[in-house]
């Protein structure tokens, strides 16, 4: 997020990721031999997880967990990838859906810190959402706003709808309260208010965003009682 609220900066209650040309701002593995980000995710394997997830990522997903969100990030310091929907049918996961993402713009990490513009890689849960717009009729505890979610950054075209809807990714927050709320349970140097929201074309300060078709199904799909979390990370990382 930016120095006040990952993604973005606090503003009269509000945050979020910026585009290349706003103000940079704190936010925060598939693998080898499996298509870029901007081609199809790969299918579920033959060990009941999803391809290109090591056993190592693997293990930090909860047992109880029956709805993944993955973030297959082209490369380490690359700020595109690809956002799959997995939903655990019996013992197999089955991809529901999938699409084009962006991530911080130089990138991922595994030790993120406020304003280094690259997303945090790793295994999150995900408890709350909300947005400009009113709840879509999710299941995610949703909190609206219609003032809260908006930018510090000069209102262009591409940045007007950012923030119409953004899960929260629970990384250094407090869980069961806003998305903007500006807690950092690990401190503030650690970054925070990393988000999943609508995509406006190009790399973040270090959130995830996709299309609105995406975050209208994730709010649609993800269910508290399923234990969603997003497994996210450059493709490399994420096979490990």
């Amino acid at each position: 997020m930016s120095t006040a609220l990952a993604c973005g900066v606090l503003l009269a209650g509000t945050v979020a990721c910026a585009g290349a040309a706003e103000r940079p701002g704190p936010g925060g593995a598939p693998g080898h031999g499996l298509p870029t980000a901007a081609g199809s995710p790969p299918p579920a394997t033959a060990d009941l997880r999803p391809a290109g997830i090591g056993e190592r990522m693997w293990q930090q997903v909860p047992a109880a967990t029956r709805q993944l969100v993955v973030v297959y990030g082209d490369d380490r310091d690359s700020p595109d990838g690809l956002v799959a929907l997995y939903e655990k049918q019996g013992t197999t996961w089955e991809r529901t859906g999938s699409w084009p993402a962006h991530n911080g713009r130089r990138g991922w990490t595994a030790d993120h810190h406020m304003d280094d513009e690259r997303t945090p890689a790793g295994v999150f849960t995900l408890t709350d959402a909300g947005g400009a717009r009113r709840d879509p009729g999710g299941r995610l505890r949703y909190w609206y706003d219609d003032h809260a979610y908006a930018s510090m950054q000069i209102q262009t075209a591409a940045h007007a709808h950012d923030f119409d809807y953004v899960i929260a990714v629970d990384y250094n927050r407090r869980k069961g309260v806003p998305p903007f709320d500006w807690s950092r349970p690990d401190g503030v140097e650690r970054g925070g208010g990393i988000w999943l929201h609508l995509d406006h074309g190009d790399g973040t300060s270090g959130c995830v965003t996709l299309p609105e078709s995406g975050m209208r199904t994730l709010l649609h799909t993800l269910d508290p009682e399923n234990l969603p979390v997003v497994v996210m990370g450059d493709r490399e990382r994420l096979e490990s």
